[in-house]
């Protein structure tokens, strides 16, 4: 697998897993009792997106490896899915 290959695994999964981990611990303005006039209620108090992404990128990471480890080992082959208009003859 090349390093380019690999880096777009992880560029892929990267985004994934941020918009799994976007969602937690988020409060609303009006969950927290504390709207800011001429905002919406629903808009965070306090995202902490960068604590966000420094999870995310360490996620990333192991859930590439992961999937790395898996492929260069033969557990699971590309062969092994079934394919749409598989022409090979069984």
């Amino acid at each position: 697998m090349s390093v380019w290959s690999v880096l777009a695994v992880y560029f892929i999964v990267w985004w994934v897993v941020l918009f799994a981990v976007l969602p937690f611990g988020v409060r609303s303005q009006a969950e927290a009792v504390d709207v800011t006039p001429g905002t919406d209620p629903g808009a965070p108090v306090r995202p902490q997106l960068l604590r966000k992404m420094l999870v995310t990128t360490v996620l990333a990471a192991v859930v590439t490896a992961a999937l790395i480890y898996i492929a260069l080992s033969g557990i699971v082959r590309l062969e092994d899915f079934p394919m749409p208009f598989d022409t090979k003859p069984d």
